[in-house]
């Protein structure tokens, strides 16, 4: 790189408009969509797609709701034509749904286009021509003037035979590529040429596309632009402003939103932002944009991840996974602090019934694009206390006290230090049943009995599952866990006092299963906690304690009867 970068590159003109007005607006409804995926997306592919691909891509679109679909080149390649034919012949078009082709204004070209969209109930035919002075100067060696005279002979052309096809209902589309670099008073000059000849109006429709075709200066310029178009173009009111960013300096999204707000109608994007170079702008982000504000973006993407694999499989070129929306981890979260902020976001959404979503880190509710909250958090290094405790509660319907949060997340901490990798739900599980003696526990309860007297003092006698051989148990106490710490203590030789104490059911059902979490201290004042599930919570509470006493029981003891 340039330490000097001035001296080979100078930064694109702006446009001053001091009275702008798109920054104090707000969108409020979705624009027209075009989809562009089967021509300036497959144009860009190493492998472009043949028909069968194409239409799986079509199919899917339509499911979408895409009701504008730029489907050809006709005239670049027979494949392109064919294609267009096919969807015609095969009565593949709904009756609300329009195709979309695009011609240079070559004259042989044109007439080729039109020969592929024989028959086609509803089209649009979409001329263009580069206008900037890069263009015109070092591309085309042609004046202004050539230049108009070459868009405005395309349109003569195409009106010819727009009205000798009348079985077609025909929109006009021009675009003056090259717009976002070409000088606003000449972008003006050429549409206003171009649209004298078609004369728009309502039984004439007319679409003016102003493209970035390459990103060339910051997103609040394109809308300048944008908005100059607008006020000064004088059949304003009888054309579709449609705009077509790509994402060279990656803000896409932002030249299309911006657009809109300085006036645009209509976006023409890709799914996911597929194009030339890096891109074009992808309708995905920009109807969920939408969505997300509470705006319906008349696009259906409710099963994200069926469009995701249909999309992919015809590109044959991967999402990212951090994509927007879409990408395999853009609703997980892996830090400690925001799994915290998320659970209990959840936590307190339950209890309040909300109807507004309002969660930290998560701007959509996965679920709304078919998605799960499984991936939602995820535990590795990085994650706290509370990553671990939300997999088990969701998973497994256990509330981890907060003491036991903090233990089982120190148990994580190492595994996954010592591992280098993210635990999976299933390693997660074991480990926490493992450890709080949910799985083959060192002493299990075979049975128990306890019986107060008038006095309040419980005698308590179980039968415990000790190895190979069963142990008895007997001791007072002033309640049933008082009366088996003292046994515990008789038998083991151990002093323990129970410092937290927790139980819940396992579901809403009279006959929910309970689980019980007992956090037990010994006379150097180390802690252990231990859980217990059963039928009866009084046995649940017994295990948990056996599970937590385990901790303080010499290694020798685990064997003996």
């Amino acid at each position: 790189m340039l330490t000097q970068p001035a001296a080979k590159y100078r930064p694109f003109p702006v446009i001053d408009l001091p009275d702008r007005q798109w920054p104090s607006r707000q969108l409020t409804q979705a624009p027209r969509w075009l989809s562009t995926d089967l021509r300036d997306g497959n144009q860009a592919l190493a492998t472009p797609m043949d028909s069968a691909r194409k239409l799986e891509f079509w199919q899917l679109l339509l499911r979408c709701g895409f009701r504008e679909i730029e489907v050809a080149f006709p005239a670049a390649s027979q494949t392109d034509f064919d294609f267009v034919r096919l969807l015609i012949e095969q009565n593949h078009i709904p009756d609300d749904v329009a195709i979309q082709v695009l011609t240079q204004a070559r004259s042989d070209l044109i007439d080729r286009t039109f020969e592929a969209l024989r028959g086609a109930p509803n089209a649009i035919i979409h001329l263009y021509n580069a206008t900037a002075p890069l263009f015109r100067e070092r591309v085309f060696r042609q004046s202004k003037t050539e230049i108009i005279e070459l868009a405005c002979a395309g349109a003569r052309q195409i009106r010819a035979r727009c009205e000798a096809q009348k079985d077609t209902a025909w929109t006009f589309e021009y675009s003056p590529e090259t717009f976002c670099f070409t000088e606003p008073e000449f972008a003006l000059e050429i549409c206003e040429a171009v649209a004298a000849i078609w004369q728009p109006g309502p039984a004439r429709p007319m679409i003016i596309n102003l493209p970035a075709t390459v990103e060339v200066n910051t997103p609040n310029v394109y809308a300048d632009q944008i908005e100059y178009f607008s006020r000064h173009f004088s059949q304003r009111s009888q054309v579709s402003i449609s705009v077509h960013p790509h994402n060279d300096r990656g803000t896409g999204i932002a030249c299309a939103e911006l657009a809109l707000l300085a006036g645009a109608d209509r976006v023409e994007g890709c799914l996911f932002g597929n194009g030339e170079r890096t891109g074009n702008v992808d309708i995905v982000t920009l109807a969920l944009n939408l969505y997300t504000q509470g705006v319906a973006p008349q696009l259906d993407f409710s099963d994200i991840q069926q469009v995701l694999e249909v999309v992919t499989r015809c590109n044959q070129l991967p999402v990212h996974p951090r994509h927007p929306y879409a990408g395999e981890l853009v609703f997980t979260a892996f830090s400690g602090s925001h799994q915290d902020a998320i659970r209990k976001g959840f936590a307190e959404r339950a209890e309040r019934e909300e109807t507004f979503w309002q969660m930290p880190y998560l701007p959509l509710d996965p679920l709304d694009i078919g998605c799960s909250y499984e991936a939602v958090i995820r535990v590795n290094s990085q994650s706290g206390k509370g990553g671990a405790a939300w997999l088990l509660e969701q998973n497994h319907g256990l509330q981890l006290p907060r003491g036991l949060q903090q233990d089982f997340s120190r148990l994580v901490q190492q595994q996954t230090d010592q591992h280098g990798q993210e635990m999976t739900h299933h390693a997660l599980w074991q480990l926490f049943c493992q450890h709080y003696g949910l799985t083959q526990p060192a002493r299990r309860l075979l049975e128990a009995e306890s019986h107060s007297d008038d006095k309040g003092e419980t005698r308590f006698k179980a039968r415990l599952q000790q190895g190979a051989q069963p142990v008895t148990l007997e001791g007072k106490g002033n309640g049933l866990l008082s009366a088996a710490v003292t046994a515990l203590r008789q038998r083991y030789d151990i002093v323990i006092t129970i410092e937290d104490y927790h139980e819940h059911t396992l579901g809403k059902r009279s006959d929910s299963r309970s689980v019980t979490y007992i956090s037990c201290i010994n006379a150097r004042g180390e802690r252990a906690w231990g859980v217990g599930i059963d039928n009866d919570v009084a046995r649940a509470s017994l295990q948990a304690l056996l599970n937590a006493a385990h901790a303080f029981l010499p290694q020798e003891s685990s064997s003996l009867a």
